[in-house]
C-alpha cells in the first residue's frame, strides 16, 4: 500500500471523558489504548503523591492542554479524564481535535464510586447543581 494512502488511513482519536469526582472516569480512561491525561497529574509530586492546590488549577488545565497538543503533534491517540462540568470546560480540546484532525469523543460517567482525591460530598452536590449535559 502506498505511503500516502496509509497515513490518510490512519486517524488520531481524542477522546473526553468527563463527570465528577468518583463517577469512574480515571479507572475507564486507564482501559484505553492511548495517552492519558488529568489536570490532576499536575498535582502528582516525584513520588506520586497527591497534593492539590486550588490557587493552581489555572496551571494545571494548561498543562493538560499541553501535554495532549504535544501527544497529538507526535501522532498519539488520547484520552482526558477530567470533570468538565460545564460544556465550555472541553472547547480547548475540541479546538485541538480540529487542528490535529482528530476524531472526537465524549465519554460520561455517572458511577458512584470513593473519589481518589477525597472531594468533599458538599463540593460534588455543588459540581452536580452547575453540570451541564
Amino acid at each position: 500500500m502506498p505511503l500516502h494512502k496509509l497515513i490518510a488511513e490512519t486517524s488520531l482519536k481524542l477522546t473526553l471523558i468527563r463527570g465528577l469526582p468518583g463517577s469512574g472516569k480515571s479507572t475507564l480512561a486507564k482501559t484505553f489504548n492511548a495517552a492519558h491525561y488529568e489536570a490532576d497529574m499536575y498535582f502528582l509530586n516525584a513520588d506520586g503523591e497527591y497534593h492539590y492546590d486550588v490557587s493552581k488549577i489555572a496551571d494545571a488545565h494548561d498543562w493538560c492542554q499541553k501535554q495532549v497538543e504535544s501527544a497529538l503533534a507526535d501522532n498519539q491517540d488520547v484520552v482526558v479524564a477530567n470533570t468538565f462540568v460545564r460544556l465550555w470546560e472541553m472547547k480547548a480540546y475540541k479546538i485541538l481535535a480540529k487542528r490535529y484532525k482528530a476524531e472526537l469523543e465524549i465519554i460520561v460517567c455517572r458511577g458512584r464510586y470513593l473519589n481518589i482525591h477525597g472531594v468533599s460530598d458538599d463540593v460534588i452536590a455543588s459540581m452536580q447543581k452547575r453540570w451541564q449535559d
